[in-house]
């Protein structure tokens, strides 16, 4: 047996035939990732909904694949339940075993094709396509494997056309096994603790460590789609872009599959339909006059300007003359980093925002639309203009909208709680190198997406930690010259052997809260010394990348005490003094830690989660949430050059 994730000893939750893991040419490629759309030439059908879930609760976790359970419908191998999709499993049903499951689960939906689909000389292209798994997955249509994934935040596919041709009738039935978990290679990491002691534990008992402060949701978080192409096609677009105040050049690079490409056009329109720029061939670039740019909200009065362009490819495949087009977003914006500022477009930016989490009642990470709205609603009410994706890629649904309201998104990879030394070997900088391709292969062209950061809070001061943070940004700026690269700290300036490497430096400090509780007074002089320290050494703007303090709604006192809402307005008013000084010098952001109030894991230190949102968990404001409100405002007003003077109301409500 070999195990999944590569933990240091044979795992129960982890053990799978070799055969399964290791057949070749499964595994995700480095193909094109480019987001399913409808186009004249492509459908999609989304398949939410229920689907049939089973968890491997047998001692090994391995019955699924002893007994093959992927051979025949999931219903005929033993007793299965309503799962929705897509959502984690954790908080659906009553069972508190599944609360906590770790191991394999198994989901299976069975859905009819279209005809149109299967018919042809060629026949379309069909493509299954997963938006997010956590963790480890492994992917069959009919019975036959098709494609496995390790990462639990970035899609992956597989062309099924082949097992579908092969198949009778219009039947695809799908399962998935998946794997939730952790081990010190994976992103994030973890480990598995067995306990052995038989006075105290039953046998087989074992428990997954973790080392970050989130709940470790597990399930299909992110909508599964079939979608089709011709079977020539558009594979990959990448598009980079420059600017002055009268003219601006669109990058391209075009890439396609099947055939070579008869012909090649290129179209850039406008918001109204109008052709602004054309151009034709694989690579090349188009001359825009007079741009409309992509501008930050509160930053310009049109906000999250998008221009489309229309990829249209003509081949020949045998006697049949086949078109393909796609159609993608492209914002023109620039970004640019000095030793004091980040500027977008030539102008200073302030990151005035928030950290965030998917996470949610019941749902936990599953995407959920009226949920995003409703985020996105209050981010614009709040007056902020950014967030990071702490500390995972989001969704691609949540980045289009970012795109298209102008909110200016810091991208970070899963590379949180990174401590262990185990953590900092090969094997592990192997798989974050591919992690991130891969977020750099789906996120490359969105205009919200000023900066990638590769791990939050690691164990930096670490000597391994240079050469792995060195390598990792160091491949990530080669695969995107375009924008500047982070990690986000908390070790000391003094000590950090990775934050050398990066274009700003990302700071955690939780003055008052993890470090002299209670006492607000000793703020101001030691978030100075924080600032100072670190620009002195390394010359580098600054964010404030996280700073807070947990609050329990409707808990009072005066003076402030810790959990109150009051002290949670006191310690943000205190670190807003501080900040108000430095950014006129080299701090260029602001991240509160955290938007909503999120899911833990149980602990003596936590009350059903982290209550350090401004918002709960039900987004409802906070005494906090009103003080940022106020602060946001007031900072878009100083550094917008909009007539009339912005104010919370004329752009938002």
């Amino acid at each position: 047996a070999a195990s999944v994730s590569g933990a240091p000893r044979p795992c129960p939750v982890l053990l799978v035939p070799v055969l399964l893991l290791f057949l070749p040419g499964l595994a995700a490629g480095a193909a094109g990732m480019l987001q399913p759309r409808d186009t004249p030439s492509r459908e999609r059908r989304e398949l939410g909904g229920l689907w049939s879930f089973r968890a491997d609760v047998s001692p090994g976790r391995d019955a699924g694949f002893a007994q093959r359970w992927y051979r025949r419908p999931l219903r005929q191998t033993g007793p299965v339940i309503d799962m929705p999709v897509p959502a984690s499993f954790n908080d659906i049903t009553q069972d508190p075993s599944l609360e906590n499951f770790i191991g394999w689960v198994w989901y299976e939906k069975e859905v009819l094709l279209p005809r149109r689909w299967l018919q042809g000389d060629p026949a379309p292209r069909v493509v299954l396509r997963f938006g997010s798994a956590h963790y480890y997955s492994i992917v069959w249509v009919n019975g036959v494997q098709v494609v496995e994934h390790e990462g639990g935040h970035l899609p992956f596919e597989a062309d099924i056309s082949s097992v579908l041709q092969g198949s009778p009738g219009a039947l695809c039935r799908i399962t998935l096994a998946l794997n939730n978990t952790l081990s010190p290679h994976t992103l994030p990491p973890g480990s598995i603790q067995y306990m052995t002691d038989r006075s105290r534990y039953p046998k087989n008992y074992f428990v997954q460590n973790i080392k970050f402060d989130f709940f470790n949701y597990a399930g299909i978080h992110r909508p599964v789609v079939l979608y089709t192409t011709p079977a020539a096609y558009i594979d990959d677009i990448t598009v980079t872009t420059t600017s002055s105040d009268s003219v601006a050049m669109v990058q391209y690079q075009v890439s396609v599959v099947g055939s070579t490409a008869n012909s090649l056009s290129l179209s850039l329109r406008d918001q109204e339909g109008k052709v602004v720029a054309a151009g034709d061939g694989p690579v090349g670039e188009l001359k825009v006059l007079n741009p409309n740019l992509w501008w930050p909200y509160l930053m310009h009065e049109n906000p999250g300007y998008l221009y489309s362009l229309e990829v249209r490819m003509q081949a020949q495949v045998g006697e049949v003359l086949l078109e393909d087009v796609y159609t993608l977003p492209v914002g023109i914006r620039t970004v640019h980093v000095t030793s004091t500022q980040f500027l977008i477009n030539g102008r200073p930016f302030y990151f005035h925002g928030v950290n965030k989490h998917e996470d949610a009642d019941i749902r936990g990470k599953g995407l959920d639309w009226p949920l995003i709205v409703k985020d996105f609603n209050l981010l614009r009410w709040l007056g902020a203009n950014s967030f990071r994706t702490s500390h995972y890629p989001y969704a691609e649904e949540i980045m289009d909208l970012c795109d298209a309201y102008g909110i200016v998104v810091i991208d970070e990879s899963p590379g949180v709680g990174i401590k262990l030394p185990e953590s900092f070997g090969n094997k592990s900088l192997q798989h974050h190198v591919a992690v991130m391709e891969e977020l750099v292969r789906r996120d490359k062209n969105r205009p919200s997406v000023v900066m990638w950061s590769v791990a939050n809070e690691p164990a930096s001061e670490l000597p391994p930690a240079a050469h792995y943070f060195k390598t990792v940004i160091a491949h990530t700026k080669a695969l995107d010259p375009s924008r500047p690269v982070t990690f986000v700290t908390d070790a000391n300036y003094a000590l950090d052997h990775g934050a050398p490497y990066v274009d700003v430096i990302c700071v955690n400090s939780y003055f008052s809260w993890y470090h002299d509780p209670g006492h607000l007074e000793v703020i101001p002089l030691q978030l100075t010394a924080q600032f100072e320290n670190w620009y002195k050494t390394y010359q580098k703007p600054i964010i404030q990348s996280e700073y807070g303090a947990d609050s329990v709604p409707g808990l009072h006192s005066d003076p402030p005490m810790m959990f109150s809402e009051e002290y949670q307005q006191a310690l943000l008013r205190q670190y807003h003094a501080v900040f108000d000084k430095k950014r006129k010098e080299y701090v260029i952001g602001e991240l509160i830690w955290n938007f909503a109030d999120f899911m833990t894991n149980q602990g003596t230190t936590r009350v059903l989660g982290n209550k350090k949102g401004i918002f709960t968990r039900q987004r409802q404001p906070k005494a906090a949430a009103f003080v940022l409100r106020d602060r946001y405002w007031k900072i878009a007003n100083e550094s917008s050059c909009l007539p009339p003077v912005i104010t919370s109301h004329s752009l938002f409500l």
